[in-house]
């Protein structure tokens, strides 16, 4: 009797353990199962709700990390292009800066041209038509010579020996002429001699220039009383330049008059032509 026990339990294993059973057996207690967890969630019970969100929670932790590697990728590829997009704006800002300092330089010094034809066109309104405007091409400086090339010659009636005057002062004369451009020689060249006149009592002088800023005055009177800020003009002598053209104001250092120039001939960026009827040729 008890041996036929044990072969119906090994009989009833037998059948269990087929694999036809074992999945007939597995989707059976699937179905028991989800059929619980349905009725627990439809009764709200408590702590099917914290297994829920436990498990959600889990779930999201999970979704998380497995997408960080994406995210990672995606961030890295958007912050790749954004330093290209910047490096490339960057480059193109330089670029617009450069242009812009090229500009404000170049307003800066149409200003100073404006400023310089203004002064001009203030000076003496009358003298404008007789004087054609020329610019300073080069500015011829050594040691001791002094002299600037203008660009107007003969072609604008220019001969030498005229005056070429900053506004309304003297600062050179005519030595050579082309057919476009001239020489100027300043007034505090080496080899400038030009015949003025001193203040109200119209004292005679030589204004000699030393290849210095400041030219000197000779072979002034006898006992001469030397006074500082005296004015000085052209006096006309020797028919080399109109007579009245200012000139500078003295300035009395080491027992010497010298002239401080109206106009600083190292700052000449216009100059005007005094037309005259000056025929004779003065070498330098």
């Amino acid at each position: 009797m008890s041996s036929s026990r044990d072969d119906f339990g090994i009989a009833i294993r037998s059948a269990l353990l087929q694999k036809g059973t074992r999945q007939k057996f597995s989707l059976f207690f699937l179905l028991c199962l989800s059929i619980g967890i349905f009725f627990l969630d439809a009764n709200k019970f408590s702590f099917i709700n914290t297994g829920k969100a436990l498990i959600n929670d889990l779930i999201y932790r999970v979704s998380n990390v497995a997408t960080s590697p994406i995210r990672f990728t995606s961030y890295l590829g958007q912050s790749t292009k954004k330093h290209f997009f910047i490096y490339s704006e960057n480059a193109e800002l330089k670029e617009e800066i450069k242009k812009l300092k090229a500009k404000e330089l170049d307003y800066e010094f149409l200003k100073s041209q404006n400023s310089d034809f203004k002064n001009i066109l203030e000076s003496n309104d009358q003298k404008i038509t007789s004087f054609p405007l020329a610019k300073v091409l080069v500015d011829k400086d050594s040691p001791f010579l002094k002299s600037i090339i203008i660009n107007k010659g003969k072609k604008s009636e220019i001969q030498n020996g005229m005056p070429v005057l900053d506004g309304q002062y003297l600062v050179g004369r005519i030595v050579e002429t082309n057919y476009l451009s001239s020489r100027v020689l300043l007034l505090n060249d080496l080899n400038s001699r030009i015949p003025v006149v001193l203040g109200e009592n119209y004292d005679q002088a030589i204004l000699s220039g030393k290849g210095k800023n400041l030219p000197e005055l000779e072979y002034l009177p006898e006992n001469y009383l030397l006074k500082d800020n005296v004015n000085v003009f052209t006096s006309g002598k020797g028919g080399i330049f109109v007579p009245g053209i200012p000139i500078g104001r003295t300035q009395i250092d080491d027992e010497k008059i010298k002239v401080k120039l109206f106009s600083d001939p190292n700052q000449l960026s216009f100059v005007g032509v005094q037309l005259t009827n000056t025929t004779d040729e003065v070498k330098n």
